[in-house]
């Protein structure tokens, strides 16, 4: 293992979005895949208890890429303040992680 490896957790309001922020990372080579699930989110904004239907992004990437991802995100983002998390990876099948790596690097 070369590098050091995360997922990074976002969410979206909408599949679209979700979509199209998935398709920017990948495409931008800032996360090797996005994975998009429909979920039901609890949580408070600006005092009120909201529960609404959302969309997670699993960012899988290298925790060298994660400011560049944040600023993806936030860039692009319609949520004020998105959702942007990063867990560390501490272990993984040897030959996805160096998929990971091959799809990260710089065209």
């Amino acid at each position: 293992m070369m590098n050091s490896y995360c997922v990074i957790l976002t969410t979206a309001g909408r599949r679209d979005e979700a979509d199209r922020l998935a398709e920017l990372l990948v495409s931008r080579r800032l996360a090797a895949c996005v994975q998009v699930t429909s979920i039901a989110s609890t949580y408070m904004w600006k005092g009120k208890l909201n529960k609404d239907s959302e969309y997670l992004l699993l960012v899988k990437t290298t925790a060298d890429r994660y400011h560049e991802v944040e600023a993806a995100i936030v860039e692009n983002h319609s949520y004020e303040i998105p959702e942007i998390i990063q867990i560390p990876v501490t272990q993984g099948l040897d030959r996805y992680l160096g998929w990971i790596d091959e799809n990260t690097r710089s065209a």
